[in-house]
Formats: structure tokens, C-alpha cells, sequence
């Protein structure tokens, strides 16, 4: 699931296979795009910002793209078998004379003149992997409406940039909270360590493989996806429940033991126990 970290992956790896390099081949396959060409231009860097990723090319042009639950870029060798998706899946490619980056299920993909980028970034808080990286700004952005639910309040990027469900439920189990906690009652001391801890995570993880945050070998996250597997701390079941605003609802798992604070609707976690118990195993 691509949340911060793995969108700043996602970043270096085209800036490395593509920053100072000229492109022999573009093909956009959308059809907004279908007619544009970016052949023999350079292209200059790729960055990411929040789960946002922007390839400059030379000419003040700017590839902005979002991978959301779906989305991912390849990068394969010039031969190589390309292998991330059916060739219908893919929605633009990018090559050089050593390497093609290929963009597979692409939700979001718009060609911008460079200078415009902050039509589609500036709304975002303070982003966790970035240079504008603001711990105090972060929390008051979450602080700012104290009755929300601090899960959703934890994936509004203009909050903060980065965090999606995995970190949403992680974090908040290492806080020792449930993710319907209002963010007002989050104790003081925990809502000074939330931006710190979150920063901590992604930064670990941006460089791994396989994302972690329990310090136990075999054992890589502390509650998502374990439902209804027994607690690491504890030994209580792990639990999962659909938490949103009634549009877009995500799974998120929580251990009722140590995690204090309200919980869902009863009903709610046998149902998405039961949807995913074969995936969580």
C-alpha cells in the first residue's frame, strides 16, 4: 500500500534511473495525453512530496503523478521484460537509452508547466520525508479541530503529509489510543510525541523493503493486518473495524487492550474480521 515511505521510493528510484538523461521515447496512454511527446528533452529530477511525485522535464515541464491504493512505477533495464501489469494497465512510459520507467495503473497523471506544481501540493501539511518537514506546524494543523477522530485526522494530508492507513493504525496502537479517539483528548504527552514518532517510522522505513515498526524479527507491524491474530503485547485479539467519513471507508486494526479510547459500532469489526481473515493470515 503506497503511503510516504514507499512513494519516496518510489521517487528515487526514477531520479536515479532517469535524472540527466535524455528521453529517446515517451509514451502517454491516456487520452488527455495521447498526442504529447517528450522526446530528446532531459529530464531533470523526480521528488516526492506527501504521496505525491513530480518529474521535472527540461522545458519547465512538471509530470505529476499519484499512485493512491493502485498505482506503481517500474523501472526496468533497456531488454528487460517489463512485468508490473498487463500492457492495458500501463498509463505512460518513459525511457532512456539504458532504462524505461513505466507507470501501471496510474489514477492521477497531468502534464504541468513546472511553475504551477503548487496548484496540486500546496494544500498539503507539513510532509513528513520532505525539507519543509514543521513538527509544531503538524501538530496544531491535527490539534485544529479537536472532535475529530484522530484517524481520519492522521490520513487528512493537509495535516500532515505521508501517513496512510498502515502508519494510521500503527501509530495509533503505539500511542497506546484507539484511532476514534478525538483528537482533544489525546493526552498532552502523547500528542507532543505523535509528529516525532511518525517521522521516526517513515524514516526508518524509507529505505527498507519491507515496512516495520516492531523491532521483532518474523513479526513486522503491531496491528495491521493481524486481525484476529493474538497481540503482540498483550495476547488479545487483534481487531479491525471500517473507519471514514461514509464515502471512504478504511479497514483499521486496534488492540482493545492496549489501546484505550472509543471504539466502532459492534457490528463493524466482525464485518471486515470476517472480510479479511483469509488476507490477514
Amino acid at each position: 500500500m503506497p503511503e510516504g515511505d514507499t512513494v519516496w521510493q518510489a521517487a528515487r528510484r526514477l531520479h536515479e534511473a532517469l535524472a540527466g538523461r535524455v528521453l529517446t521515447r515517451s509514451d502517454f496512454r491516456v487520452p488527455q495525453y495521447a498526442t504529447v511527446d517528450l522526446s530528446g528533452r532531459t529530464v531533470l529530477s523526480t521528488i516526492a512530496r506527501g504521496k505525491h511525485l513530480l518529474t521535472r522535464v527540461e522545458g519547465g515541464l512538471t509530470l505529476h503523478t499519484h499512485l493512491r491504493m493502485e498505482g506503481a512505477w517500474k523501472v526496468y533495464g533497456d531488454g528487460e521484460r517489463w512485468k508490473g501489469g498487463p500492457a492495458h494497465q500501463i498509463r505512460i512510459v518513459l525511457a532512456t537509452a539504458e532504462r524505461a520507467a513505466v507507470g501501471y495503473r496510474l489514477p492521477v497523471l497531468e502534464l504541468l508547466r513546472t511553475s504551477e506544481e503548487d496548484r496540486t501540493v500546496s494544500h498539503l501539511g507539513p510532509d513528513l520525508l520532505g525539507p519543509d518537514w514543521d513538527p509544531e506546524l503538524a501538530l496544531a494543523n491535527l490539534l485544529a479541530d479537536p472532535a475529530r477522530q484522530l484517524g481520519e485526522a492522521l490520513l487528512d494530508q493537509r495535516n500532515l503529509a505521508g501517513i496512510g492507513n498502515v502508519y494510521k493504525s500503527e501509530l495509533c496502537f503505539l500511542l497506546g489510543v484507539t484511532p476514534w479517539l478525538p483528537v482533544g483528548a489525546l493526552p498532552a504527552d502523547r500528542a507532543a510525541r505523535l509528529p516525532v514518532l511518525a517521522k521516526k517510522l517513515l524514516e526508518a522505513n524509507r529505505d527498507r523493503v519491507v515496512r516495520r515498526t516492531t523491532g521483532l524479527r518474523g513479526q513486522d507491524l503491531f496491528v495491521y493486518g493481524r486481525a484476529p491474530r493474538p497481540c503482540l503485547r498483550c495476547g488479545t485479539s487483534v481487531r479491525v473495524a471500517d473507519q471514514g467519513d461514509g464515502v471512504q471507508e478504511r479497514p483499521t486494526y486496534w488492540c482493545p487492550a492496549c489501546q484505550r479510547g472509543p471504539a466502532p459500532p459492534p457490528d463493524s469489526p466482525q464485518r471486515w474480521r470476517d472480510r479479511y481473515r483469509r488476507t490477514d493470515r
